[in-house]
């Protein structure tokens, strides 16, 4: 049966055996879906990057039978060449394939971006410790990372105040930033709006906030926000992982989050997480009870 199977095909099988038993029906649920989507990405990511290579000479290629058009010596076959190239649009293909190359590849690197998610909440990071760092500089380069997607729809205002070296897992800290950034730039309306990012410390907590000046959350959803797969963007559109994942993070450093919103007055979601930890960094993504 394996020699019917492709190398991908049998590397995520594998993968599969590996998906923890004891985890919550919702996190399995997670880790079962991201490798059901990791196989068949692989082989668009791969095809695309082939595309993405070949497509330059191509079309640098056709530009210059385009221009040896006017060189033909044979008006017939000069004016043949010149009607196949207008039916077949090769001089609107030369710009919008490029566009849609980039398009697409937005749209594999922002599903590549939800299996991530999903195996982060499913399975969390393996054997971490505590590190001990100032987080302002890993929360600017994770805003300039976030720029591309906030940059249509809203200002980016950082306001840091007094947070000393703080005890944490830096990395899943500046997911919970990026995923924070990027639902407040979702939460704008049609007007352009501002995303402020605070910090400071209250006594034993450093504490990060990002607000924002979107439509803000119906008290109806209000309590559902922090669900795993809930969501109220249309379908297509969201995983409904990202907040669930900020929650488990949160958690897992011994924190809390608070939120204060009102409809159409915007939204400020306040992250405290101890100074200092006690004892070793756990191993599992902590999740809602």
């Amino acid at each position: 049966m394996n020699s019917l199977l492709s190398r991908a095909e049998l590397q995520a099988l594998r993968q599969m055996e590996n998906v923890p038993r004891e985890l919550p029906q919702v996190e399995q649920l997670a880790a079962g879906l991201a490798h059901e989507i990791n196989t068949p990405l692989g082989y668009v990511q791969s095809n695309f990057d082939m595309l993405r290579d070949y497509l330059p000479p191509l079309l640098d290629l056709l530009q210059h039978y385009r221009q040896a058009e006017d060189d033909l010596r044979t008006p017939d076959v000069a004016a043949a060449l010149r009607t196949r190239r207008e039916a077949a649009q090769l001089d609107f293909l030369r710009d919008d394939i490029p566009q849609l190359m980039r398009e697409a590849g937005e749209g594999i690197a922002r599903v590549r971006q939800m299996v991530q998610d999903m195996r982060a909440f499913a399975c969390g990071e393996s054997g971490p410790e505590w590190q001990c760092v100032d987080l302002h500089p890993g929360i600017d380069a994770t805003l300039d990372i976030a720029r591309s997607e906030v940059r249509r729809k809203a200002d980016i205002v950082r306001e840091y105040g007094d947070l000393p070296p703080l005890a944490c897992l830096p990395s899943q800290i500046y997911q919970v930033v990026m995923n924070l950034v990027v639902n407040a730039a979702h939460a704008m309306d049609a007007r352009r709006g501002r995303i402020t990012v605070r910090t400071g410390r209250a006594g034993d907590n450093g504490w990060l906030a990002v607000c924002d000046t979107g439509s803000g959350i119906a008290p109806e959803v209000l309590p559902r926000i922090f669900e795993p797969f809930y969501t109220t963007k249309p379908v297509g559109e969201g995983t409904g992982l990202g907040l669930a994942l900020v929650q488990g993070i949160v958690q897992r450093h011994g924190g809390r989050i608070e939120v204060e919103t009102a409809p159409g007055l915007g939204s400020t979601f306040r992250v405290l997480l101890p100074l200092r930890q006690q004892g070793p960094a756990p191993a599992g993504l902590a999740v809602l009870p």
